[in-house]
């Protein structure tokens, strides 16, 4: 919950020059807040960055007062919607079905679904990181077709969102490589590796290449380093070796 409207345009004038000709090599999305993506989806046009929204409801229409549905936010043009976020879940009650539910109604649409999964400390030291986290894909995709899932996975400890704490390169690459086994158990491996993992939990300037480096982590979902433009190109041309 950052920027105003009227900081997006010059959000998106000092980031675009940093990253000259990224669009040939990765995929770059800004996800905002709701009334925060008229104002980006104007300002990233043309540009080869993509906008998406940090959540949506699972429902169609109707009664549901406060909330915005998936061809509400694709009649305006958005390409992508966070979806099981950390923080929802935390905060607001999400819950593996919801989390199902949602990504079904983002697939009814041109919709693009980053999907979060991850553990807390507290479960992390109890050792059951990977059944967890394997939970959390297998109830995601629940129901899905393997020539429906238009999907995109970030695996984001809690522990390591906005701490400053962030999982060694090898540890994520771990779980990042249990997601990608976890979706090959339920589909196939080629269907596994077309899907991108990304790794979210304090990824920065400082950091990412490393992680990026790693053979089954396939981009970052930024955090605090996205807010700074010069940070976040770095991140970007790091994905991009």
């Amino acid at each position: 919950m950052n920027l105003l409207a009227s900081n997006i345009k010059g959000f998106a004038d000092e980031l675009l020059p940093l990253v000259p000709g990224f669009q040939s090599w990765c995929d770059a999305v800004v996800c905002t807040p709701f009334v925060l993506l008229p104002a980006a989806l104007e300002s990233f046009k043309g540009s080869g960055i993509g906008v998406g929204a940090q959540n949506m409801s699972q429902f169609e229409s109707g009664a549901y007062t406060g909330e915005i549905s998936a061809g509400q936010l694709d009649d305006i043009g958005t390409k992508y919607v966070i979806i099981g976020h950390s923080e929802r879940r935390q905060f607001y009650g999400e819950t593996d079905t919801s989390v199902n539910e949602k990504v079904l109604a983002a697939l009814k649409t041109p919709l693009c679904p980053i999907i979060c999964v991850g553990e807390s400390l507290e479960q992390r030291e109890k050792g059951v990181t990977y059944d967890l986290v394997a939970m959390q894909v297998k109830s995601a995709l629940y129901g899905i077709d393997s020539k429906d899932l238009n999907v995109i996975v970030a695996y984001e400890p809690i522990w390591a969102i906005g701490t400053g704490k962030t999982a060694t390169p090898e540890d994520a690459q771990d779980v990042c490589k249990a997601v990608r086994d976890v979706i090959a158990s339920l589909y196939c491996a080629k269907t596994a590796d077309s899907i991108s993992i990304l790794y979210g939990g304090s990824m920065n300037d400082k950091n990412a290449f490393d992680l990026l480096a790693q053979p089954d982590i396939d981009g970052g979902l930024i955090g605090g380093a996205s807010l700074k433009p010069t940070s976040f190109a770095v991140i970007i041309n790091a994905a991009n070796q």
